[in-house]
């Protein structure tokens, strides 16, 4: 059977004794194995760091940003094969798998021009005779900890930027589809990057806290559910270091009245149910201001939803394809009975799809709520499934109360014609990314992306200039020099060639 290892050092890592099954979300098989590491295999790749980075940091920055650039140009030669690796996998399909990867390339662009970003400051005459800059140097080892559901695009958003700084990079990634973080490092190698500079570990949640102890580790950057994000973010910080922790998200799209329904039809079936609903920038909570307007997108997207293709990833003609495990499925499902039986109006009900050929895979049909309220668990908590739920609201204000009050404040969005109402919404909501007719906000890769209260934990956000602070610490020069030559004759020495 297929076994993927550490990749430590330009290689694979040294051998385990603790092994996990890499499932085959299609069928419900066991397609792979993935070692799992503990302190010992992190102490290899630490000090395989630690002998690379110092030459790493010293190499001028466009010297590394052509690094980035082989890279970018590698992984587009490899595409497909990466999509079908992580389709096969996570189980998305291939077009969701190619997008995965896309984002993360757009990173990897954005460090290509790194050196102009890293540039510091300078002030001449900030006093007599002095003058002060300042400079950004890199933290020494980072570490990345990346969940299933994009395994491709999260560790290019943390290790492009953090290795394109100067640091090295380690990253654990998500036990159930590792193969493609490995070959990523396969291809920075191959791009020119030193051994030791990017690294991956394997493991589960020992080599977390591993990475979190490490006194060599000086920054950990984390994506998963909240509750692990303020574990990690808490844990981290009390050994020493700095943290990043994202966390999870209930996002919500409010129509206003007067929105082009076709258009949110459109999105929604995409936001809500592309990938399985597995990706926490899903939107799967539509909130129609006013019954009229709940009445006709309900009518417009049961029909929409009906005709939704479920499909293995590898089926080109699918809009998505089985969640990543069994367990996951079964969370899921749970989910839609304590709707149910919170009260929740079951429009489409998805449990029980079975595809035929694939009767043991891990596929949920979609699924449609209406009249769920905000004192239900199932609105509270996030689903991460194929699961669209309808919160109706009275008016603009009602609507803007819902996302700015729920415990998650990761991603918005507002679909209307109107730009003051859209004006008032960015200005007020309370949350960290808003779309304005754009149902998955995720901002380009030279701004930021991150939420806020439960969603996010720590003050930076991942890539872009937030990333750049984020992987490198500012150090500021003040200096004046003395006047005169060292015979106290006040003359300038002109150097001469003996």
């Amino acid at each position: 059977m297929r076994q993927v290892d550490h990749f430590i050092h330009g290689g694979a890592g040294v051998a385990g004794t603790r092994f996990a099954d890499i499932m085959d979300p299609n069928n419900g098989g066991v397609q792979a194995q993935v070692v799992l590491g503990d302190r010992s295999v992190l102490d290899a790749a630490v000090a395989a760091a630690q002998a690379a980075q110092p030459a790493w940091a010293a190499m001028n920055p466009q010297r590394r940003s052509r690094v980035m650039f082989d890279f970018k140009v590698l992984i587009e030669k490899h595409m497909d094969e990466l999509a079908h690796m992580l389709s096969a996998e996570h189980g998305k399909v291939i077009a969701d798998s190619k997008g995965d990867i896309q984002r993360g390339l757009e990173v990897v662009e954005f460090c290509c021009g790194l050196p102009h970003v890293l540039k510091g400051e300078y002030t001449q005459g900030a006093g007599p005779g002095i003058d002060v800059w300042s400079m950004r140097q890199p933290l020494g080892i980072g570490a990345g900890i990346t969940p299933f559901n994009f395994p491709a695009m999260i560790p290019l958003w943390m290790g492009a930027v953090a290795t394109s700084v100067g640091n090295a990079f380690i990253l654990k990634p998500s036990e159930r589809d590792p193969s493609v973080p490995n070959r990523l490092a396969e291809l920075f190698l191959e791009a020119g990057m030193p051994a030791g500079i990017f690294q991956v570990v394997h493991g589960d949640k020992e080599m977390v806290d591993a990475i979190l102890d490490h006194p060599a580790i000086n920054a950990v950057s984390f994506v998963g559910s909240s509750d692990i994000a303020h574990y990690v973010y808490n844990r981290g910080v009390a050994a020493g270091k700095r943290v990043q922790a994202m966390g999870g998200a209930k996002n919500h799209g409010i129509v206003m009245p007067d929105a082009d329904l076709d258009q949110v039809v459109n999105d929604l079936t995409g936001a809500a149910f592309g990938s399985a609903g597995e990706r926490c920038m899903a939107l799967p909570v539509v909130v129609p201001v006013g019954d009229d307007t709940a009445e006709r997108l309900k009518a417009k997207l049961i029909p929409a939803i009906e005709a939704l293709r479920v499909g293995i990833s590898t089926d080109a003609d699918a809009h998505y394809g089985p969640v990543v495990t069994a367990q996951h499925k079964a969370k899921v499902e749970g989910w839609i009975q304590t709707c149910v039986d919170e009260g929740g109006e079951l429009v489409i009900d998805g449990r029980g799809f079975k595809l035929q050929g694939h009767e043991e895979g891990y596929f949920i049909g979609p699924t449609l709520f209406d009249h769920v309220t905000t004192d239900m668990e199932s609105y509270k908590e996030e689903i991460f499934g194929p699961v669209l739920q309808m919160v109706r609201a009275s008016s603009f204000e009602e609507a803007l109360a819902l996302p700015s009050k729920h415990q998650y404040g990761n991603g918005v969005a507002i679909f209307t014609r109107n730009g003051h109402a859209a004006r008032e919404f960015a200005a007020r909501v309370n949350v960290g990314m808003v779309g304005i007719n754009v149902p998955i906000p995720v901002p380009v890769a030279y701004h930021s992306f991150g939420g806020w209260k439960r969603s996010g934990f720590g003050d930076t956000d991942q890539y872009g200039m937030e990333g750049i602070k984020f992987w490198t610490k500012v150090k500021k020069i003040t200096a004046r020099w003395p006047d005169g030559s060292p015979d106290g004759t006040n003359a300038f020495i002109i150097p001469t060639m003996g």
